[in-house]
């Protein structure tokens, strides 16, 4: 099974065009958005090519192969222009190998803050822009940063996992970093 990752989107049409290209050449089945889909937020500036109807107009063409989260900057009425649901605040995703995926933003739940987890599970977040892909204690971290403001010296960026691997690349197909899942 090959998943895709993408958080972070802030309403910006072109990272939106950009990412559904890279989803598809990806040949994944499910693209897992981490929150952040629509509004760009108040601490964030106005990215270039912000359309929020139009990224959802985008998105919605996909709606059967989303997994989503809500972000802190998403809203009842982002959700009214999604044909996806995107308002929980976490959800779990089982892989075929028994291992547990736990899909969060990353503002309420994250790395250091969650719920009970067994050994193995795997906090998938957004929210800080940075791309991580490491093992804490007997817990794994991911994020695949941000398609549209990154942070840091970082490029824009997704993720993928793929045969146990965890990988955050940048739009160029270069790998950030990496973790396989033990």
């Amino acid at each position: 099974m090959k998943l895709f990752f993408a958080s972070d989107i802030h309403g910006c049409a072109e990272s939106t065009k950009k990412t559904l290209a890279a989803f598809e050449q990806s040949g994944a089945e499910h693209l897992i958005l981490l929150g952040d889909v629509l509004n760009h937020g108040p601490r964030n500036a106005l990215p270039a090519g912000y359309a929020p109807i139009e990224v959802a107009e985008q998105l919605n063409q996909y709606a059967d192969r989303i997994t989503a989260v809500r972000g802190n900057c998403d809203s009842d009425v982002d959700q009214m222009l999604l044909d996806f649901p995107m308002m929980a605040d976490y959800n779990l995703v089982l892989l075929p190998n028994g291992r547990r995926l736990f899909l969060t933003h990353g503002h309420l739940y994250n790395g250091d803050k969650h719920p009970r987890l067994r050994a193995g599970d795997v906090i998938v977040s957004g929210h800080t822009h940075l791309p991580v892909a490491e093992q804490k204690g007997e817990l794994y971290l991911y994020n695949p940063g941000s398609v549209t403001i990154p942070r840091g010296e970082h490029k824009a960026s997704y993720g993928m996992l793929e045969d146990n691997i965890l990988k955050v690349l940048d739009f160029s197909g270069e790998v950030i970093c990496q973790v396989e899942l033990a």
